[in-house]
């Protein structure tokens, strides 16, 4: 199969919380080979590890994103499409009196440039973006 969702860092997270949501797990295991993350949710969880204190906790998430997440998701950059694309918006919205946080939009700029649905636990940051296909696999 090809990559068809990017996955946002809650979405990503989810199977290291204590009670992960049962639908996510379902979702992400359907799924599992059509799923990619970009750049920005690869530093996002790496920077969330590494300010971790050296303990089990740390380890654990380390382990999950070296030995699950990289090997299984590819991870797409931020490159020129997706910056041209995000500083089009970024103009659109600032015009429209919005400023959305610059790293959703780098997030939504990736799966914009790569065609692809972004799959999040928090639709609503990214309700002001457009032409991007946004699902929430928690319900």
């Amino acid at each position: 199969m090809s990559v068809k969702y990017l996955l946002d860092t809650n979405i990503v997270s989810e199977p290291l919380r204590p009670t992960p949501n049962a639908k996510v797990l379902t979702r992400l295991k359907r799924h599992q080979d059509e799923l990619a993350i970009a750049s920005v949710v690869w530093h996002e969880l790496w920077f969330g590890c590494q300010r971790l204190p050296i303990s089990a906790k740390r380890t654990a998430i380390e382990r999950y994103l070296n030995e699950v997440v990289v090997v299984s998701m590819p991870i797409l950059p931020y490159d020129q499409a997706a910056a041209e694309w995000h500083a089009a918006e970024r103009a659109r919205l600032t015009t429209l009196g919005k400023t959305p946080p610059f790293a959703d939009g780098q997030i939504m700029a990736i799966a914009h440039a790569n065609s692809l649905v972004l799959v999040t636990l928090n639709p609503s940051d990214y309700t002001v973006f457009s032409e991007v296909k946004v699902e929430d696999w928690s319900r």
